[in-house]
């Protein structure tokens, strides 16, 4: 009777350590999957707690209590061991993830020769990591870009060059970003790797159809970031759908941040342009200068190329689009979701004499008087300014007036304009500063002066905490994004340039109509096998796609098979990607105009 009662007083000490273990052993791996860590990293753990179970587990003499103890601080010890022990190693991004269909023929360029990869069906040929200016580092930090260097041999254009120097997050931040942003995250064991990061960033990819081709359209694309961050490679541009329509599409590294935005007087009198703070602009109009002289090599036809952006990507080819050093690079611009072109930019710009306020504030931030003093710092110790240094600027050579003088002024470089805005824009920058009926009105009067706060509340009246979220995700929308290309449309028509807007608004199982949404419809890269997306939005995005082809060859979106989408004339007309693909009018018509009279448009 003794010996049964002693083995039921033991039954639930013995389910609860299997259920204690069966919890550490669900968050280890959740640790070692979410924060990418290596091989070695599973192989320790699984062994670690083998021996655990097999030393909890074993009647050892003594105090069988402080055994077990010891075993649980033992795992846990080793546990903390092994995450610092298989941390993710730093790995160049390969030019075709997954399967490749092999390295490509010799292909022979006035820089050098090379060699690239083929996707998987060959179909298309992909270089990566080719050299447009010299490495702007050491005495090259902060001048102008300069022409890269010819090359001997044959450069394998195999890999990604790294990303262009920035803070960047823990895989863990990055893995939870896609489970609670995308909702796109796979568990793998085989992504376990970072990306590197470097100043030495100057490099573009060219994606081309397959073979002895000439005289094709060219795509020209910058990254967005806010200026900031981002990187050339992600999924949702690639260059590869619109290459297998023969496309030669081609983006690029560019400086962000401090190393691209930062201003100082004394860099402007060294630099035989008189120029400062638009580094990372420069750099980016270089790359279309390289295009001009080596896209024939690639098959691709210099007097036939449409430069596009999303975001601060879009932002910077809208300064682009009026910088006099642009003329003649490119004939049609496409811009997503970002201009600087109203006013005053909601973003991604400044005047120079906050960029060189901007710029002091940062020397004395860093304990530094001289630029030698700052070159000599080593990149890591001064990217953590890009917060601050994030900001086109008028330096009086890449831009000589804002781009909306310059419009005012009829000085622009493009033939043609395809641009537009998404349905929730806002969600992703106000996720912790929503709106509720305590400070609504507060918020609207802090960005609106008294006169237009009440024209605004009286169109967008809220007498719950679900109105005021609702109204505010929607004026903040309107505040930074939808605004300038309201303005980008007026300025197109004035100007004699066909303008093409649309409104992106379809939802979906992953980033829906938020920021950057639509690039991965626009771009035709949805995946076949992604479970996100349903037939709609398989069929919008080959039509947004079809649109976006027609308008890269010749200037005009509208085609056979396809929705007519109307060129701005009058009041603003966008064409609708949603539920349904069809012209309607100006969903923010109200709003916009109270702006317009805030800035004094009539």
């Amino acid at each position: 009777m003794a010996e049964r009662n002693k083995k039921e007083t033991r039954a639930p000490g013995r389910v609860l350590w299997k259920v204690l273990l069966a919890l550490f052993a669900l968050v280890t791996a959740a640790a070692l999957e979410l924060g990418k860590h290596t091989l070695l990293g599973w192989g320790l753990f699984l062994a670690a707690l083998a021996a655990f179970i097999f030393l909890r587990a074993k009647k050892l003499s003594g105090s069988r209590r402080l055994v077990r103890f010891a075993a649980w601080l033992g795992l846990f010890a080793v546990f903390a061991v092994i995450l610092l022990v298989s941390q993710p190693p730093i790995r160049a991004v390969p030019a075709v993830q997954g399967k490749n269909g092999g390295v490509t023929q010799v292909l022979h360029t006035a820089m050098g020769d090379l060699t690239g990869i083929y996707t998987a069906d060959k179909k298309v040929e992909v270089y990566a990591g080719v050299p447009y200016a010299k490495p702007p580092v050491g005495e090259l930090r902060w001048r102008e870009p300069q022409p890269a260097e010819p090359w001997s041999g044959i450069l394998a254009a195999d890999h990604f060059a790294p990303m262009s120097m920035q803070v960047t997050n823990s895989p863990y931040y990055d893995s939870l970003a896609q489970i609670i942003g995308y909702h796109d995250y796979k568990i793998s064991l085989t992504d376990n790797w970072r990306p590197p990061v470097s100043e030495d960033s100057l490099y573009l990819n060219i994606w081309k159809p397959a073979g002895d081709v000439k005289d094709l359209p060219v795509l020209v694309y910058v990254h967005g970031g806010s200026l900031q961050t981002g990187q050339p490679w992600y999924q949702d541009y690639s260059g590869a759908s619109l290459a297998h329509d023969g496309v030669v599409v081609v983006n690029m590294g560019y400086r962000l941040g401090v190393f691209g935005y930062f201003a100082d007087e004394a860099l402007a009198a060294e630099s035989p342009n008189g120029t400062t703070g638009n580094y990372g602009l420069l750099d980016q109009i270089a790359a279309l200068k390289w295009v001009q002289d080596n896209i024939s090599s690639f098959g691709g036809d210099p007097k036939n190329v449409t430069v596009s952006g999303e975001s601060a990507g879009s932002a910077s080819v809208s300064a682009i689009c009026t910088s006099p050093l642009a003329k003649g690079l490119f004939r049609r611009a496409v811009m997503e979701s970002s201009t600087v072109s109203a006013p005053k930019p909601a973003h991604s710009f400044r005047l120079m004499d906050k960029a060189l306020a901007d710029g002091k504030k940062t020397k004395e931030r860093l304990g530094v008087s001289t630029i030698e003093e700052l070159r000599a710092l080593p990149a890591e110790k001064i990217v953590g300014e890009m917060a601050v240094q994030h900001h086109i600027t008028v330096d009086g050579y890449a831009l000589t007036k804002t781009p909306y003088e310059a419009y005012a002024a009829g000085e622009f470089n493009e033939e043609a304009l395809m641009h537009g805005f998404n349905g929730e824009e806002a969600a992703p920058f106000i996720l912790f500063s929503q709106a509720n009926l305590k400070n609504y009105e507060q918020k609207i009067r802090t960005v609106f002066p008294e006169e237009y706060a009440k024209k605004v509340l009286e169109i967008y009246p809220a007498k719950t905490n679900a109105e005021a979220k609702k109204n505010w995700a929607e004026i903040d929308s309107v505040l930074l994004f939808s605004y300038g290309h309201y303005c980008l449309a007026r300025q197109g028509q004035a100007g004699g340039v066909p303008s093409y807007v649309y409104w992106f608004t379809k939802t979906n199982g992953r980033l829906g109509d938020w920021h950057s949404g639509e690039e991965v419809y626009l771009y035709g890269n949805i995946p076949e096998d992604s479970r996100l997306y349903d037939a709609r939005d398989r069929e919008l995005s080959s039509q947004m796609k079809q649109y976006f082809l027609n308008f890269i060859k010749t200037g005009d979106p509208n085609g056979s098979g396809l929705p007519a989408w109307d060129e701005v004339s009058g009041d603003l007309r966008v064409m609708e990607f949603g539920d349904a693909t069809a012209m309607r009018d100006d969903p923010y018509a109200a709003l916009h105009e109270i702006m317009d009279e805030m800035y004094g448009i009539r």
